[in-house]
């Protein structure tokens, strides 16, 4: 029996080329069980004259389903669904059921009940997206990742694909972060005190589960990563906030009895303050008198344009109680997740056990397309191109807020990518009415302590959005401000 060309439409919206387009309707119709094995398929000429598209793109589409065994030719006779075609699922589909299990009873809503930076998941659509963490396309090195990937996906590389690690890492890109990435924060390491994890915050809630746990003490900044607090506090952790000043955090001004201190250092995490040199080495001194473990998360380090970065603290540790977070996400692409942790040798062989029992290891493929990436120069070109972008961004933005009388609370000392600002209103109002004309800010509640909820600061981050929209996209907040005022 024939299929009939009228069974296939082209979605109007569908992602991908009509070549692409078309190979799903086959494959879709045929694991939905509405095309079966020997029906005929139109010929290529009537199925492309009802899609009004050309017979080349018909039959390129056709020959890619025989090759991977949806269809088969047979000479003269045309095209038939395959006997080797993979089959539709023989199980009914289950009907909708209410939910009549107690689940947040069960959980305590510990995980979903918290406040996070939310953004809309279409911010790209928004005319001024002031965002922080999402990639740019226009920075991005498209041609030479997929270079890498391709490399990584060759016959050389398939036990690095496809091999389980178990809790080994990529020894090459193990390799290059010992011999490019740590140096350049004056971090001398060997192999077995770095682990690979899923981005920054993976290695976080790795940290966090190793150290503490119900009764332990941890102090994070305030305001600070909202990511970590979450963890912490699900994890049982007593959590105490300590208010950072220009300065980052101060040591003098930590309580007694803690067990971790947890620190963004170089690039404070949200108000942009570098801690002085002074106040690390306190920090450390501090770390030895009282006995607790300091967690250094280094985000953004490569983005420095103002003046060299400080020098990370993990490279003052004498001690060996400073355990290092960095992250290839935020400089690269955050859907890449991949980052890593330094420490001494005992913590590191606890969290590889951990990180075995909950995810093995990331995935071969991406850390050896990162390590081809980081070998043959493309991290280090697309970081310096990123930068200047950086740089012209910061500097027009500078000159906005300047204009319009916008206020700065937090001023990074060598670069980054945000600004963090302080209203004089209540900036999640101010987000409602600024995402109604295409501006997008981020309230900056959800950095602060709940207990001393914070509604006058926001965050403008500057990473995805071009120099030329930014003078109206911040008069726009200018005068949301000032009708709210």
């Amino acid at each position: 029996m024939q299929i009939p060309a009228e069974a296939f439409v082209l979605p109007p919206a569908a992602r991908g080329s009509l070549q692409q387009r078309i190979r799903q309707m086959v494959t879709e119709g045929v694991l939905a069980g509405r095309f079966r094995a020997g029906q005929k398929m139109p010929s290529s000429r009537g199925l492309a004259g009802h899609l009004q598209v050309s017979r080349l793109t018909v039959t390129l589409a056709y020959a890619e389903l025989v090759s991977s065994d949806y269809l088969t030719a047979r000479g003269r006779s045309g095209y038939f669904i395959s006997e080797a075609a993979p089959l539709a699922s023989e199980l009914p589909l289950a009907a909708a059921r209410v939910e009549a299990v107690e689940f947040a009873r069960l959980s305590g809503t510990r995980f979903s009940g918290r406040i996070g930076v939310e953004r809309p998941l279409d911010w790209e659509s928004y005319g001024w997206p002031f965002i922080y963490g999402q990639a740019d396309p226009t920075l991005f090195d498209h041609q030479n990742w997929r270079l890498c990937a391709v490399r990584a996906l060759g016959r050389r590389d398939f036990a690095a694909m496809t091999a389980d690690y178990y809790d080994r890492d990529d020894p090459l890109l193990i390799d290059h972060v010992l011999r490019q990435i740590l140096p350049r924060r004056g971090i001398a390491a060997r192999e077995d005190e770095v682990l690979l994890t899923l981005g920054a915050q993976n290695g976080l809630w790795i940290t966090a589960a190793c150290l503490l746990g119900q009764g332990r003490r941890a102090v994070m900044e305030n305001p600070g990563y909202p990511g970590l607090r979450a963890v912490l506090e699900a994890g049982g952790t007593q959590v105490l906030s300590v208010d950072v000043d220009e300065g980052g955090l101060p040591p003098e001004a930590l309580p007694g009895g803690v067990d971790v201190v947890f620190t963004t250092a170089s690039h404070q995490c949200p108000t942009n303050a570098t801690m002085p040199l002074e106040r690390r080495l306190a920090l450390l001194q501090a770390a030895e008198r009282e006995r607790f473990i300091v967690v250094e998360d280094d985000y953004e380090f490569e983005m420095s344009f103002l003046k060299p970065v400080s020098p990370a603290l993990k490279s003052l540790d004498a001690g060996g109680r400073v355990v290092y977070a960095g992250s290839f996400s935020k400089s690269v692409f955050p859907g890449m997740r991949l980052g890593y942790l330094v420490g001494p040798p005992g913590f590191i062989r606890e969290a590889r056990a951990l990180r075995l029992m909950s995810l093995r290891h990331p995935p071969g493929h991406i850390q050896r397309t990162m390590a081809y990436f980081l070998s043959l120069g493309h991290y280090d070109a697309m970081v310096n191109r990123m930068r200047g972008a950086f740089k012209r961004r910061r500097q027009v933005m500078e000159e906005a807020i300047a204009a319009h009388g916008l206020t700065v609370a937090g001023q990074g000392g060598f670069g980054g990518s945000s600004y963090w600002m302080r209203a004089a209103v209540d900036t999640e109002a101010l987000a409602a009415e600024l995402r109604a004309e295409g501006v997008l800010i981020e309230p900056g509640r959800a950095f602060f302590d709940p207990a001393r909820a914070d509604l006058r600061h926001y965050r403008l981050g500057y990473g995805s959005i071009a120099a030329a929209k930014i003078p109206e996209g911040i008069a726009r907040i200018a005068a949301a401000e000032r009708r709210l005022g």
